[in-house]
């Protein structure tokens, strides 16, 4: 089984990719199965039919200034362009629904709103954090005036309090992401070791599972993401359920390094079975 379940397009904000060039790599590449997952980021992002309208920011990133478009999914257009292309591809690749959620504490609201709205169409929903208090991490704004432990910390205590909060997700995406944009390098894993187990100890006593982000190989990380000490945890505290994706925003990345994931998750930390998800129900795999 060779899936990823990671992928945007054009319904989000940050791609530009047609969801057909996501799906033709896809196929190319020989997988079973490709889930989209675009990003709905309520609290910074508003939705199209949102009487307020939406916004744009300017944003300092990688040494330049960049205008960023806050939006979320079109999700009428999105399920019925995913339904037409079900149906057109049916004979050569699986295709899945689903959402990226990025939910703070101060959203779950909209989330079990937006969950209730559309729960008969999804298969599949990865639950993010993406941002702290409306404070996102990639520009550096949630980590700006705190100690690299007030931010670890606060990261994973907004995690864990967004777990007893929202249960509609089916896994954790990319567990550790503020290590993607932690300017400093490396943090012991051992001082965030005892918040990372009781989120997964929460998660698995939820039935919810965990994906390892191929993104890492793109983003030059050290480490697999989350990280091997995470992926260990989880598997020795009994967890079972976990995905593969590439957090893909162009073709290019689509499928990229899902073997390598593959393969650490076989024959490094001792995973016997990937998962796949129909209507927010695990499907397990041989690996």
């Amino acid at each position: 089984m060779l899936e990823d379940y990671h992928v945007h397009c054009d319904f989000s904000d940050d791609s530009e990719e047609p969801m057909e060039n996501q799906i033709e790599k896809a196929v190319q590449l020989d997988l079973d199965e490709i889930c989209f997952t675009d990003h709905v980021d309520y609290g910074i992002k508003r939705d199209q039919d949102d009487p307020l309208g939406i916004e744009t920011k300017q944003a300092f990133y990688m040494g330049e200034t960049i205008t960023c478009v806050l939006s979320n999914v079109n999700y009428p257009e999105y399920f019925r362009k995913l339904k037409q292309m079900k149906q057109l591809y049916q004979d050569r690749i699986t295709i899945r629904k689903g959402l990226e959620f990025g939910v703070q504490t101060i959203t779950v609201d909209q989330y079990e709103r937006l969950f209730d709205r559309y729960e008969d169409e999804l298969d599949f929903v990865l639950l993010s954090m993406h941002q702290v208090d409306n404070l996102e991490f990639w520009a550096q704004d949630f980590q700006r005036g705190k100690t690299r432990k007030e931010a670890y910390d606060a990261y994973y205590r907004e995690i864990y309090e967004v777990q007893k909060m929202f249960r509609h997700y089916s896994v954790l995406a990319h567990l550790d992401l503020l290590s993607r944009y932690d300017e400093e390098g490396d943090y012991p894993f051992e001082n965030v070791k005892e918040m990372v187990a009781e989120i997964l100890k929460q998660a698995i006593a939820d039935d919810k599972g965990i994906e390892i982000n191929t993104a890492s190989w793109q983003y030059g990380l050290k480490d697999t993401q989350p990280a091997r000490e995470i992926l260990r945890l989880y598997k020795d505290l009994g967890g079972r359920i976990i995905t593969s994706g590439s957090d893909a925003h162009t073709a290019k990345y689509v499928g990229a390094h899902i073997k390598d994931a593959m393969d650490i998750l076989k024959n490094e930390i001792g995973f016997s079975q990937i998962c796949t998800f129909d209507h927010m129900r695990p499907v397990f795999h041989e690996l």
